[in-house]
């Protein structure tokens, strides 16, 4: 069954890295099987089987026995991440494997009487050594009659196989849309768990010239940076312009993102922006959510498009789904791996939300630019839990460095998505925030997925003369427009009307240490 996986359950960061040893037999939240056994970030309750996949795209590889023949185990999962109606799927699944245990005995009984129709019907001789009930039936017949129950039979063999596919790709689809079992370590229900900090709790006092906390939109407004109203009249809300110097702080985060992530090792990668809708699925993403909400643009498509069974395309809502889809039907040896990927794009929400002083401003939007790291591993507990480590220890560095108070979560069931077993959120201080989360927002995220990407998009690894299945880790190293509205916030200095550059980004600020009010000639 190969080694034990507690590896992904070791806590993370400082000293509090260490093994947490088994207690009890595996639970729902047991990542219980490393060799591949099992397999099935934004919460949106995904279901790969509701895009329809064309025959080009990779074919999955799901372990249906797994959930066969661990029904409650998948079942229980599914209740602790809210995946209310696929918990019924483990027990479905096996009904409809006695269906089609049942039609395969059926077949199995019809093709063997084809057989002897059609070696009685090429050569009667062949049959006369054989004395039993059926073959003395089957002597007696006329070549006539012979044909004629071979012309029956083959039409109710090619119906029993009809049916038996249809069963099939029922399994499937049902399989593809339970999520990922969940590690030992994440907390069940709605509430994360503290982990660590980074950098001191800022004292924050109101802002004096309008009595509100000072928010990133103020601030934006009083330095001529954010233009949102010019943005609604060209894109609709949710869209924002950034002007001088936040669109110098824009390139200046994806520069030093990416200098860090690259001196740590990883290798810098430009992917497309726009996906096929069945790779995005693949990933654990889906154009709509189970309540129907829109979560990612598609492309329209032409009447002719549709009709030659053209496949859809989505603009991609991260990085990781054309980093993921980059090793799609391939086979990785085993000295490829770790194989650290870095990339920047422009990624694509169409979820932001409702209007509101949560999703105000900066906070949630459309389209923004995001550097993200992505990670084949060894299906090994230990390898991944180091690059998932790693990719904390990079995201800590980047915050940190940037001046920003900020806490380490890890991410409870209802929050994690289909294809993460264990999910850890940074979450930076906004003053602006504090009536929403006392002042908390996300601002990036690591999740390790182990082998459920690589199974739906066909991506192997050779491994000790052996293929398997590699798993896979994502994990943001800077999403623009939340760091930069924290950074707004956390270096605005009300009596000087201006805020301050974090000294990591001033070398791509042309050496200003400030940000101020801009004079009128």
């Amino acid at each position: 069954m190969g080694r034990d996986p507690t590896g992904l359950l070791r806590s993370s960061l400082g000293a509090a890295r260490r093994r947490l040893l088994p207690t009890s037999l595996p639970t729902p939240r047991t990542i219980n099987r490393v060799n591949c056994l099992f397999s099935h970030s934004l919460q949106q309750r995904r279901a790969f089987a509701d895009v329809k996949r064309p025959s080009t795209a990779p074919k999955p590889i799901i372990d249906i026995r797994h959930i066969r023949e661990n029904p409650d185990l998948h079942e229980q999962n599914c209740l602790e991440r809210n995946y209310v109606q696929q918990s019924k799927s483990p027990a479905r699944i096996n009904e409809i494997f006695a269906q089609w245990q049942a039609l395969q005995k059926d077949s199995r009984a019809v093709r063997e009487r084809s057989n002897l129709l059609r070696r009685q019907i090429a050569n009667p001789a062949s049959t006369s050594g054989d004395d039993n009930a059926e073959f003395n039936e089957i002597r007696g017949k006329t070549r006539e009659e012979l044909l004629d129950e071979a012309r029956v039979l083959k039409q109710k063999l090619a119906a029993v196989e009809q049916d038996e596919a249809k069963l099939v790709e029922e399994m499937e689809g049902l399989a593809l849309a339970i999520p990922n079992l969940t590690s030992d370590v994440t907390p069940v229900g709605d509430e994360p768990r503290l982990l660590s900090y980074i950098n001191e709790h800022p004292h924050e006092t109101p802002s004096a010239s309008d009595k509100v906390w000072r928010s990133h939109v103020h601030i934006g407004s009083e330095l001529g940076l954010l233009d949102f109203a010019g943005a609604g009249t060209v894109s609709g809300w949710g869209w924002y312009y950034l002007l001088d110097e936040a669109a110098q702080l824009e390139q200046a985060l994806v520069q030093y993102a990416l200098a860090v992530a690259t001196r740590h090792g990883w290798r810098q990668v430009a992917p497309p922006s726009v996906v096929y809708s069945h790779v995005a699925a693949a990933c654990g993403f889906q154009p709509r959510d189970q309540n129907g909400e829109q979560q990612i643009y598609s492309l329209a498509q032409s009447a002719a498009d549709v009709e030659r069974g053209k496949p859809e395309l989505s603009l991609a809502g991260t990085s990781e789904i054309p980093l993921a889809g980059m090793k799609a039907e391939t086979t990785l040896d085993a000295t490829e791996l770790p194989a650290k990927r870095v990339a920047v794009s422009r990624c694509y929400r169409a979820e932001a939300g409702a209007r509101g002083a949560s999703t105000k401003g900066l906070y949630r939007v459309h389209e923004f630019t995001k550097v993200e790291m992505f990670a084949w591993t060894a299906p090994d507990a230990d390898e991944t839990v180091d690059v998932f480590e790693e990719m904390l220890d990079i995201q800590t560095e980047i915050l940190g460095s940037l001046g920003l108070h900020c806490r380490v979560l890890e991410m409870p069931t209802a929050d994690l998505g289909a294809s993460a077993v264990r999910k850890c959120d940074i979450e930076a201080f906004f003053p602006s925030r504090q009536e929403q989360n006392d002042g908390w927002g996300e601002v990036t995220s690591a999740s390790i997925c182990t082998d459920y990407q690589t199974r739906r998009l066909a991506t192997r690894a050779k491994i000790d003369g052996k293929l398997t299945f590699p798993w896979t880790v994502n994990g943001t190293a800077l999403a623009v427009p939340r760091v930069l509205a924290a950074l707004l916030e956390a270096g605005w200095n009300e009596q000087e009307m201006s805020v301050s550059i974090p000294a990591c980004l001033q070398p791509w600020m042309d050496g200003k240490e400030k940000i101020v009010r801009k004079t009128v000639s």
